[in-house]
């Protein structure tokens, strides 16, 4: 007999566990699931059993997943999805299958609510999908989906040849009535995850969500999970998770990963005070827009222990970036950009290459553009039009596109604007990267890490080989070792 209430969660790697160690992604940082391990929590609560396999964390856990299953006997194995894990999730629910005949598989994530039903034909492996927000869906799925699905709202069920889509859920949860995710669920946690490289200054750190969804509508954003919906977390709820990590996990630094952390501003006012009147030791990351910062805002932030900010910049041409987001104003941001320094905070660029419609010349502006300002550290993607972003439904119009989802992390070049080529556009990303490593404000930033943030110096220094080589080569993989010889071979 199988336990209707009782689901192991997993977050699949996405390739080949030997490689892994060869993955300059993982070297430099390693997310926690922080959704689920918020779905976690929530089925807790409600005196549901849930358990989580993190394969990111733990590359080699085919073993475990197993040994789970047959020591727990899960009604339900759940495998939350990217688009380039989804493949991988496949994998792990057919050897589920096998290893426990009758369990159930579910799937979550933005890929399975961007295309939906339009994957069951394809993968039968699938049981249920869901759409959206997974708390309060997981916990009825559980309760009822083995005997009465169509009254679930928010999922994708078979029913013999059809696979049947139950609708929207008529209301977005409260985010304030949800239990601090799980972490105690994560193995290792917080040792087993850390932060980008030189973007936090001390340890044990980890992420946090406040937010959810994306007020604004740029073409390259995959919005299908949280569709047009922005909710966050009160200060007060924002402040006590906070103290509950640092005194559960001894956490002092956190990188809040919410795509728009200062959008309401009495929020960020009301918690930059409690920071303040009852400090708890902590600093914090967040990623920002223009149009949300200003100087009064940015001293309360810097005085509450705010010590970096992201900006999406996206492009250094404006006309470019017009074409992708709303409030396509360099200068602005440039502004933005220099106010967030004089603060005292370091200051992090969120950029793009090959945008449909970039050209040599828009590359070279963004070189430009972004070695004009001072920014001390960037983030420089390969443009992946990911399903359910605007842009992913006119794609093939233009330009030439390579749906291999399995590379489909953005540090591929499966799409080519019409105009460019992939081998050049290889070459300028290589070319913007070691400029940016070049520049002596920005080699001497990274000097000053050694007291700002030694831990990161250590982490550095220990995966020295990893970092140059991606430097030279920019893959995420660096190339398999070579096979020995046997000497009658030669």
């Amino acid at each position: 007999m199988l336990d209707r209430r009782k689901i192991l969660l997993v977050h699949p790697l996405g390739y080949r566990a030997d490689a892994a160690a060869r993955d300059i992604s993982r070297v430099a940082n390693i997310m926690p699931p922080l959704g689920l391990a918020s779905i976690a929590a929530y089925l807790e609560q409600r005196g549901m059993r849930a358990d989580i396999v993190d394969c990111y964390a733990r590359p080699d856990s085919d073993r475990v997943i197993r040994d789970y299953l047959l020591a727990e006997r899960p009604a339900m194995i759940g495998l939350s999805c990217t688009t380039s894990s989804f493949l991988d999730g496949i994998r792990i629910a057919e050897m589920a299958r096998r290893v426990l005949p009758g369990i159930r598989t579910v799937f979550g994530g933005p890929h399975v609510s961007a295309l939906k039903s339009g994957l069951f034909p394809d993968y039968p492996a699938m049981d249920y999908a869901v759409v959206g927000e997974g708390e309060e869906t997981m916990a009825e799925l559980l309760l009822k989906g083995w005997d009465d699905p169509a009254s679930v709202g928010g999922i994708i069920y078979r029913d013999g040849a059809d696979a049947v889509w139950t609708g929207y859920r008529e209301r977005p949860l409260v985010l304030d009535e949800l239990p601090f995710p799980a972490y105690e669920k994560l193995a290792g946690f917080p040792a087993s995850y850390r932060l980008p490289i030189f973007n936090y200054p001390k340890t044990p750190n980890t992420s946090c969500i406040s937010s959810r969804g994306c007020p604004y509508a740029c073409s390259y954003c995959d919005r299908s999970v949280f569709r047009r919906s922005f909710r966050y977390n009160s200060a007060e709820y924002l402040y006590e998770h906070l103290r509950y990590l640092k005194d559960r996990f001894g956490i002092r630094h956190i990188n809040f990963y919410d795509d728009q952390f200062t959008f309401n501003r009495e929020r960020v006012e009301k918690f930059t005070t409690l920071m303040t009147d009852r400090p708890l030791g902590m600093t914090f990351n967040c990623a920002v827009r223009a149009e949300h910062i200003d100087p009064e805002l940015l001293t309360r932030m810097k005085g509450a222990g705010c010590w970096m900010m992201s900006l999406g910049i996206e492009t250094g041409d404006e006309d470019l970036l017009a074409q992708h987001r709303q409030n396509a104003d360099l200068d602005h941001l440039a502004q933005k950009i220099r106010m967030i320094k004089d603060a005292g905070m370091r200051t992090k660029g969120l950029l793009m290459i090959g945008l449909p419609g970039e050209t040599e010349q828009s590359i070279r502006k963004s070189m430009d553009y972004v070695f004009s300002l001072p920014i001390d550290d960037f983030n420089l993607a390969k443009f992946t039009p990911f399903p359910g972003s605007p842009v992913y439904e006119k794609i093939h119009e233009l330009g030439e596109f390579q749906e291999d989802w399995e590379k489909m992390d953005c540090m591929n070049f499966l799409f080519v604007t019409k105009g460019m080529t992939r081998e050049r556009l290889e070459e300028l990303f290589q070319e913007f990267y070691r400029n940016h490593f070049k520049r002596h404000k920005v080699l001497w930033g990274y000097v000053t890490m050694l007291w700002r943030s030694p831990d990161s110096w250590l982490r550095f220094l220990g995966n020295l080989s990893s970092f140059l080589k991606f430097t030279r080569k920019t893959e995420r993989f660096e190339a398999e070792p070579s096979a020995p010889v046997a000497p009658d071979a030669k």
